[in-house]
């Protein structure tokens, strides 16, 4: 990578290949999530060794319940164990992580992982790392919203008080920076239901290659194609 590159401050990945990726050699896609998983722990490190504060994955949308029963069930199971090797990870790397999405469908045991990787790391100065699971934009925006009325209902707000930066702060990511970057993997072009609020400003990078293909090198690749771009934030660019 060449020298005084701009390195975005947050980048958000949506994780996307695995199951085709295990197809293409045969294996079952449980096998391409598994291997998006060690990607995950790799990615981690590199961004942060790259200079890159936050990064934030989605890992299980609010629609992949959809999905078929054993893959479901074998990703949860996926989940469980990575919550455990996260935690290491953690504090191997003075890694910082935050469960955002809608955690009440999530089974006990999960969710008291996910409070223990919270309150474990939440000290930690190295990289912030969010990870979405159980997660859509529409579904966030809708209880930020109602946590909004409802306190308008209870007169500890007037409606006009409502601003962007009160929902932003009712939303799963409060104080958290807007990613600079958002990275798609495997070929598709669109958001899913991905941070729908954060996202207003980002730049967006998509590519062919798989997520469990995905290397320190294509992390590269975006990251020079982001500092191609002119941010000018509805701004006229001097000629």
């Amino acid at each position: 990578m060449e020298d005084g590159m701009k390195i975005p401050g947050h980048v958000a990945i949506i994780l996307d290949g695995n199951g085709r990726w295990a197809k293409k050699r045969g294996m079952p896609r449980n096998y391409g999530h598994v291997q998006g998983a060690k990607t995950v722990e790799v990615i981690c490190e590199e961004a942060y060794r790259m200079g890159i504060r936050y990064l934030t994955v989605y890992a299980f949308s609010t629609e992949n319940w959809n999905r078929p029963r054993d893959e479901v069930d074998a990703l949860m199971g996926l989940l469980r164990n990575y919550m455990k090797t996260c935690l290491k990870t953690a504090a191997k790397n003075n890694m910082c992580v935050r469960i955002i999405g809608e955690k009440s469908r999530l089974d006990d045991d999960i969710r008291r992982r996910m409070e223990e990787l919270e309150e474990a790391t939440k000290d930690n100065t190295g990289l912030h790392f969010q990870i979405a699971i159980n997660y859509g934009g529409r579904d966030e925006i809708v209880r930020a919203v109602r946590r909004l009325a409802a306190e308008t209902a209870e007169g500890k707000m007037r409606a006009e008080e409502i601003t962007e930066e009160k929902i932003s702060e009712a939303l799963d990511t409060h104080g958290i920076p807007e990613p600079d970057l958002l990275i798609r993997t495997c070929g598709e072009q669109r958001i899913s239901n991905f941070l729908l609020w954060q996202l207003a400003y980002t730049e967006f990078y998509f590519t062919p290659v798989a997520w469990p293909d995905f290397s320190k090198e294509e992390l590269e690749k975006a990251v020079e194609a982001y500092n191609k771009r002119d941010r000018r934030y509805g701004l006229v660019k001097e000629e």
